[in-house]
């Protein structure tokens, strides 16, 4: 590739301005990140109600209805803003399905004999995925992207460089390192 890549920083600053092509670009950079790291966050038994790429368009949706209030601080912080929002839809999309409960018949549930989760073993997942969340809201903002960019994204180190305005892949291995050993103390493990 010839030309440098526009700073996400650029791009929102151009889409507030009016730019529709800033909208355009920032939707083909972090569309595929967003749906690949989506992809299996709605609980199973919530899909019924909505799939992840419907949860995905109305993430980013009011991402960019919300641009004007976003504070662009490190070149990864948007894609940490859309996590944010997606994870607000889910947990909107659960509150939804939620009020309106559906009875199921244990008896025609064949999936069990299937070797798939149990109710008790989707339960015990989400309860996993919320002690993850609540100790990854505890960490330090640069860790908890650092671990976000890493893990859940899953960037490189170089990538992770750019992204947190580190001076080395090895200073974003450090700092990833360091961030991955406080989110384990504050799990517990």
């Amino acid at each position: 590739m010839s030309k440098e890549l526009v700073s996400t920083a650029v791009l929102v600053e151009r889409y507030r301005q009016g730019d529709e092509r800033a909208c355009d670009e920032l939707l083909h950079r972090y569309l595929p990140m967003l749906r690949r790291w989506a992809h299996g966050r709605l609980p199973a038994y919530a899909r019924s109600t909505a799939e992840t790429d419907d949860l995905v368009q109305v993430t980013l949706q009011r991402a960019l209805r919300q641009l004007g209030r976003f504070e662009v601080r490190h070149e990864g912080a948007f894609l940490a803003y859309l996590r944010r929002i997606f994870l607000n839809t889910v947990r909107d999309e659960i509150r939804r399905y939620g009020r309106s409960p559906r009875q199921v018949d244990v008896e025609a549930q064949p999936h069990l004999a299937d070797g798939e989760p149990s109710a008790i073993e989707r339960l015990l997942g989400q309860q996993k995925l919320e002690r993850y969340e609540l100790a990854l809201a505890a960490l330090p903002e640069e860790h908890r992207h650092a671990v976000i960019l890493r893990v859940e994204f899953g960037m490189s180190f170089e990538e992770i460089a750019k992204a947190l305005d580190r001076p080395s892949a090895n200073a974003a291995r450090m700092t990833v390192t360091r961030a991955l050993d406080k989110l384990a103390e504050q799990l517990g493990d």
